[in-house]
């Protein structure tokens, strides 16, 4: 982001534009929505620019620009229409400290003027970094095409009212009561008279204070394998409503990035043979926070269900009393499976598949690697990376075929995927080769379809 995306607050604060013609009549139609006080510099300002003078709209000063007229200001833009006298009057403002925006030249200019979509108070800027202001047109359009006008008195009204509304406890209380007015109750208060609206106000506001305080909450929300477009639907409203994020470390920053920014996040990655929090820690930290009355989202990468110590974090909210939820997700055997464009069973070649974690090594020898190492079977092995050469050993030594297909799949569904194919014979020599850095799902007796299309080709011949 070369961009940071900010509101700033010109009531009662002054905007210097220099010139008077088309280029700067387009930055003044905008700036005249604020309540900003402007000050115009031309000496052939154009009849529009005369008009909105005459009006009181701003103030207009029939010269150019010197050093002097610029100070304090809180921004400049240099509307010139010579590059030159551009460039001269963007110098001005910059000696003073003011920040300028020399008008179609983005190298030249401090900051950028975004497109807006303007419900006045809501605000929606769209920015392309200067790259595609067509772009940012359309997507203006778009956007204004779902936003009827009367949202603008609706946040109005509300605005109004948020000092009532502080009453209420922080946090969920206070969302849901929002919630209520502007998705239920707010829209019908349009076209009632200012006495009706605010006592239709005050009653809804009655009704949540008398509401009992919400109890503290856990969500266990399968965030998929990385990609935000894996995550569900409901995945994503759990993220918008949690006071409490807590989170693993395969949980990727686009997925985190959908969170509420005013949440709580806290992170409990495990990492094999490295650093991690402790489960007792995690469970703690469960309990601590819905006991608060916060509404808490684990987050877990994949499905909580599969390999994420689920039971044993729901084990430590049950006895306190408190109530949980679980929310699934795409599991990394899933997306990995269709990363190589295969299938986890195929009549006539398996009907089950077999979901193993190679994360504790802890009873892992203990598997039946003489069903594993049949011809035809299956197994995906979760984090099997720093495993692999024992995979290799237990499977050959129980009869696998050193020719068996393997596929190993780094940061699945991530721009960064990585898919290693490889033989059972050579998988320890080939992973040490491949250097992959990132979490890895290893599939036993499964090759990417081309691989294994090939394959069949060579055998044919």
């Amino acid at each position: 982001m070369k961009y940071f995306p900010i509101f700033i607050k010109l009531d009662q604060n002054r905007v210097v534009v220099s010139g008077g013609g088309e280029t700067a009549v387009a930055k003044l139609r905008l700036l005249l929505k604020s309540s900003t006080q402007i000050e115009v510099y031309s000496d052939t300002p154009s009849q529009v620019v005369e008009d909105w003078a005459t009006k009181g709209l701003l103030t207009l000063n029939r010269r150019a620009l010197t050093s002097s007229d610029v100070a304090g200001a809180t921004l400049f833009y240099a509307a010139d229409e010579d590059p030159k006298e551009a460039a001269r009057t963007a110098a001005i403002a910059r000696s003073e400290g003011v920040i300028v925006n020399v008008v179609d030249n983005l190298e030249a200019s401090d900051f950028i003027t975004p497109a807006i979509v303007d419900r006045d108070p809501v605000t929606i800027a769209i920015g392309t970094e200067g790259a595609a202001p067509v772009l940012a047109r359309a997507i203006k359009a778009k956007i204004e095409e779902q936003l009827p006008p009367s949202l603008g008195m609706l946040a109005r009204i509300g605005k109004h009212f948020r000092t009532q509304a502080a009453k209420l406890p922080q946090g969920l209380a206070q969302r849901k009561f929002w919630a209520d007015y502007y998705f239920k109750h707010g829209p019908k208060l349009l076209n009632a008279q200012p006495e009706a609206a605010e006592a239709a106000l005050d009653g809804l506001l009655k009704q949540h204070l008398n509401n009992a305080p919400a109890a503290g909450h856990v969500s266990f929300v399968g965030a998929g394998p990385g990609d935000p477009e894996l995550l569900t639907l409901k995945a994503r409203n759990e993220l918008h409503e949690a006071d409490v994020v807590i989170y693993d470390r395969l949980v990727s920053a686009p997925i985190l990035e959908l969170c509420r920014r005013e949440a709580l996040m806290i992170a409990v990655g495990k990492e094999g043979f490295g650093r991690s929090t402790s489960q007792e820690d995690i469970n703690a930290l469960l309990v601590e926070h819905a006991r608060r009355g916060a509404q808490v989202v684990r987050l877990k990468g994949g499905d909580p269900t599969v390999f994420g110590r689920l039971d044993e974090e729901i084990d430590a909210l049950e006895p306190v009393g408190i109530s949980w939820h679980i929310v699934p997700g795409i599991t990394a055997a899933s997306a990995s499976v269709a990363a190589i464009g295969q299938s986890l069973t195929k009549r006539g070649r398996n009907q089950t598949v077999r979901y193993l974690t190679a994360h504790d090594m802890q009873g892992f020898a203990e598997h039946d690697w003489r069903s594993l190492a049949r011809e035809g079977e299956v197994t995906a092995v979760y984090m099997g990376k720093r495993a692999a050469r024992f995979i290799q050993g237990r499977m050959l030594m129980h009869g696998a075929h050193p020719a068996t297909s393997i596929s190993i799949v780094e940061n699945t569904s991530r721009p960064d995927q990585r898919i290693l194919s490889t033989k059972l014979g050579q998988l320890e020599a080939d992973l040490t080769k491949a250097q992959l850095s990132g979490p890895a799902l290893v599939f036993l007796g499964l090759a990417p379809r081309m691989a294994q299309e090939q394959l069949q080709q060579e055998i044919a011949l």
